[in-house]
């Protein structure tokens, strides 16, 4: 039996996430159900793209991932099915899929289209649920729906390049759950404008001048404990996706803050890397 995933911004205070894998029980008695998230913040497509692009590809393939974030169809977002590198994704068509699909073409896509579905406020349990439980048990995408080729890349969430190469100018696209900030702006980007050049990472009023490929990397431990940098102190690494992310040292979003408050950063940002 195939997993299936479930990805949403309910939350887990309602009863919406229990009715969703009830549901699946019900059709799929051996479903195998992993919850990827649900504390995507309500509506936010780009922060869900990134939980979810860093964690399909640690399933097997076959799996099959439910996309509850801004799931009601309307004649822009329809709803859809897409095969990316061997996973089912099944979402509105917001843009998320079209993320995820940045880096690769979608091996096939259709549009949904359920003759027997009811329109309503609940689309994942009453489309997404139906069409995940008819793929697990062997289903063919072609009995689900039409060939569909206008999913939504939104380019608005992408690094802009500015002044012939000379700067990035990147936004934040996520919060983790230390306050660390992660940027739009991945390693292979950085790299290709670099040119060996030395640069500045600009954000508020701070510069920082080093990007770490670990934590601490951070740390000089030739010098005297008393002269290190650490706890409490600001830095910038390429995290384990690749991504610029900044990070205060040690630092606990519950006490002390963490580098989206004590930087006052939010989603959507400007985070600027000038290049010397």
């Amino acid at each position: 039996m195939a997993i299936i995933t479930l990805t949403t911004d309910f939350g887990l205070k309602d009863h919406f996430v229990a009715v969703l894998k009830g549901s699946i029980y019900s059709e799929l008695p051996d479903a195998k159900i992993v919850d990827i998230s649900h504390d995507i913040m309500p509506f936010n497509i780009q922060e869900c793209a990134y939980i979810l692009s860093n964690s399909y590809k640690s399933f097997p393939k076959g799996t099959i991932h439910i996309v509850g974030v801004d799931s009601e169809e309307t004649p822009e977002n329809k709803h859809v099915v897409a095969l990316i590198n061997g996973h089912y994704f099944i979402g509105a068509n917001t843009g998320v899929i079209g993320l995820i699909t940045s880096e690769m073409s979608p091996e096939k896509v259709v549009e949904i289209n359920l003759p027997d579905s009811i329109a309503n406020s609940f689309p994942v349990l009453n489309v997404f649920i139906q069409v995940a439980c008819h793929i697990a048990r062997g289903g063919t995408l072609e009995v689900v729906g039409n060939p569909f080729t206008e999913l939504n890349n939104l380019r608005e969430f992408s690094p802009r390049i500015v002044e012939d190469g000379k700067k990035i100018i990147g936004s934040v696209i996520y919060i983790d759950n230390y306050g660390n900030v992660i940027t739009n702006i991945r390693k292979n980007l950085f790299e290709a404008y670099r040119h060996g050049r030395a640069y500045k990472l600009l954000v508020r009023n701070h510069k920082i001048s080093q990007i770490h490929k670990a934590y601490n990397d951070f740390i000089d431990y030739t010098q005297e404990k008393s002269q290190r940098k650490g706890a409490g102190d600001l830095l910038a690494i390429f995290n384990s996706s690749d991504y610029i992310e900044l990070a205060i040292f040690k630092s606990n979003l519950t006490t002390v803050g963490g580098a989206s408050t004590l930087l006052g950063l939010d989603y959507r940002d400007t985070i600027i890397i000038d290049f010397e």
